[in-house]
């Protein structure tokens, strides 16, 4: 049974005073991948042991959320999917969505995290599918779906298949996502993020959550789901593992990696998902160090706050993940700071950190490995 760590006031009162500043993102770092395509949370096809699978030659293939582009920014997580690019050092090719029209159980598609299996050459996607296929009033109901699919050495998937519910939600652990909301206030139970436990070998998905019962508007978590070393397609789902309860709504794209010894656990946030009554920290990714994965997270830098954007362009950038090299990868939102917005949706220039035991801090902008 997993032990329920917890996010504080008296935690997010230090982020004023821990936590470095990303660089500031100009013009020369905009760079859309595709004509007429937006794209935001981004992560790599991955081995198990959390590195991004290598092709033929050192390419990778990643996965993004992406849609058309629009005037308004925010209308694009209606009409979210996940589309597939090929890197190549710094370079960038659009491939196409992941999944087939109608595969999905979704009315859109949210994030997740991808494995690939060199045994059979098979990718296994997990993934959020938002709202219902065929729904004429867009919701926010959200389920966790995983599918599998052939990759080439092309770096394209087919034959997709195998399409299932990780779990259900039980409203004892977590709450429900059936209810409606707007941008920052809907409830969570989304972003799955696949992790192999080299010590135990069991496999472990983290995801956004909520807490169930709460007083507060404000009730976000991180939760969890288990399969064993032999089982990894047989996840039962636990407790949350971090509770924001009054503190804050999202704890978006939680995702953890081992280093020198150490679990570190991340999450993306924005400062207007905090709770405007109690201390506010700024938009930025905030993380927790354990010696274990079931519990003991202790807040990064006293604060939780690992970096935040610069202060002249307070949403530059969103949803940051670590990979286990500590490079960092993001996208770029309202960068270059002054009046009105200007929304990158592309990716932003990588980053890498510094881990040291319950310290954790920017080492340089990294732009390709």
């Amino acid at each position: 049974m997993s032990e329920i760590s917890s996010w504080t006031c008296e935690h997010v009162k230090l982020a004023g005073l821990t936590g470095d500043r990303a660089p500031l993102i100009g013009a020369a770092d905009i760079a859309p991948v595709a004509d007429a395509l937006d794209l935001w949370d981004a992560w790599p096809v991955q081995m198990r042991d959390g590195f991004p699978l290598q092709l033929p030659g050192g390419d990778e293939i990643w996965m993004a959320l992406a849609s058309p582009r629009f005037d308004d920014p925010d209308a694009r997580h209606g009409h979210a999917r996940i589309h597939l690019f090929r890197r190549a050092g710094p370079n960038w090719r659009h491939i196409g969505p992941a999944m087939p029209d109608g595969f999905s159980p979704g009315s859109r598609e949210w994030s997740g995290s991808a494995i690939y299996d060199p045994e059979d050459g098979i990718v296994t996607l997990y993934f959020t599918a938002a709202g219902r296929r065929g729904e004429t009033e867009l919701t926010f109901e959200q389920r966790l779906f995983s599918a599998q699919a052939t990759l080439d050495d092309a770096g394209a998937c087919s034959g997709w298949c195998n399409l299932g519910e990780l779990v259900v939600i039980e409203p004892a652990m977590y709450m429900e996502t059936t209810t409606g909301g707007e941008i920052g206030t809907i409830k969570a139970f989304r972003d799955p993020s696949y992790f192999r436990d080299p010590v135990s070998g069991r496999h472990y998905q983290f995801f956004a959550a909520s807490i169930p019962g709460s007083a507060s508007a404000y009730n976000g978590a991180v939760g969890v789901a288990i399969a064993p070393p032999d089982q990894p397609d047989s996840w039962r789902l636990m407790p949350p593992i971090v509770s924001a309860d009054g503190v804050n709504n999202e704890l978006e794209r939680p995702h953890v990696i081992r280093h020198d010894g150490h679990y570190y656990l991340f999450w993306s946030t924005q400062r207007h998902v905090f709770n405007p009554d109690g201390p506010v920290g700024p938009t930025g990714l905030y993380g927790m160090v354990s010696n274990r994965l079931d519990g003991g997270w202790r807040p990064l830098n006293g604060s939780g706050l690992v970096f935040a954007n610069p202060e002249q362009a307070p949403a530059q950038a969103y949803s940051w993940m670590v990979l286990p090299d500590l490079s960092v990868t993001s996208f770029a939102d309202n960068w270059g700071g002054g009046p009105g917005r200007r929304f990158g949706g592309c990716f932003a220039p990588f980053l890498k950190l510094i881990l040291d035991g319950d310290h954790a801090g920017l080492e340089q902008v990294y732009h390709a490995r």
